[in-house]
C-alpha cells in the first residue's frame, strides 16, 4: 500500500491563494456549472454516474476548493460495494481550467484520501488517467476482477488501499450502497423530464 502525503487544507502559490473546506448547500449550483464546463452536458451518461445518480456523498467526504470567494473545484465520495467489498469511489474531481496549474486538483484529493482514512473506509476506486493517479497510490492492482455497470476501459479503473488488504479477493460488479438523497433526481431523468416538456 502506497502511504498517503499529507497534504495541507488550504495551499498558497504567491499570486493565488485557495482553501479547501466541506462542500455546503450554497455551493451546490456552482458545483453543477463547474461540472458541466469541465465534462460537458452529456457527463450524466458517464458510466460512474450510474453509482452517483439519486444518492447522497458518504458522510463528510464531500469537498469544495475556493478562491477569492468562488468555488474553483469539487470533489466527493461515495459509498458502494466492490465485488462484496465496502469501499467508496472517488468522482468527479473538477477544477476550473484557469487554476489548472496551481495544485489545486492534487491537493483537494490528497484532503479527500486523508479524511476517508480519517473517518476508518478502507478503499477508494476511481476510472481515471492512471499516470495522473499514481503520485497518489492509486493503481489496478486490486481491480482486475471488478466490473462497472456500464463500458469503461479496464486500464482506468483504479483503487487505493487506505487500510491494507481491504480489497483482497475482490471480485464483481461495483455498486453503489449509499443512502439515497433527499428528493434525488437522476440527472438523466430530470433532463428527460425537461426535454419532455420542451417538445410536448
Amino acid at each position: 500500500m502506497a502511504a498517503l502525503r499529507k497534504t495541507p487544507a488550504a495551499l498558497t502559490s504567491d499570486t493565488a491563494p485557495f482553501a479547501i473546506r466541506s462542500e455546503r448547500a450554497s455551493d451546490v449550483a456552482a458545483r453543477e456549472a463547474l461540472l458541466d464546463a469541465c465534462f460537458g452536458a452529456n457527463r450524466s451518461l458517464r458510466t460512474c454516474q450510474r453509482l452517483r445518480d439519486g444518492r447522497a456523498p458518504a458522510e463528510g467526504l464531500a469537498f469544495s476548493a475556493m478562491r477569492d470567494g468562488r468555488l474553483v473545484a469539487t470533489v466527493r465520495l461515495w459509498h458502494v460495494s466492490a465485488g462484496g467489498m465496502p469501499a467508496l469511489v472517488l468522482g468527479p474531481l473538477a477544477v476550473d481550467p484557469v487554476c489548472r496549474k496551481l495544485g489545486i486538483g492534487a491537493a483537494l484529493v490528497n484532503h479527500a484520501l486523508a479524511a476517508a482514512k480519517t473517518r476508518g473506509h478502507g478503499a477508494v476506486i476511481l476510472l481515471g488517467d492512471a499516470p495522473y493517479y499514481a503520485r497518489f497510490g492509486f493503481s489496478a492492482q486490486k481491480t482486475a476482477g471488478l466490473s462497472l455497470p456500464g463500458p469503461f476501459e479496464r486500464d482506468r479503473l483504479l483503487a487505493l488501499e487506505l487500510r491494507e488488504g481491504a480489497l483482497d479477493g475482490a471480485s464483481g460488479m461495483i455498486v453503489t450502497t449509499g443512502r439515497t438523497a433527499p428528493h434525488a433526481m437522476p440527472r438523466s431523468a430530470a433532463r428527460s423530464r425537461k426535454s419532455a416538456s420542451r417538445a410536448a
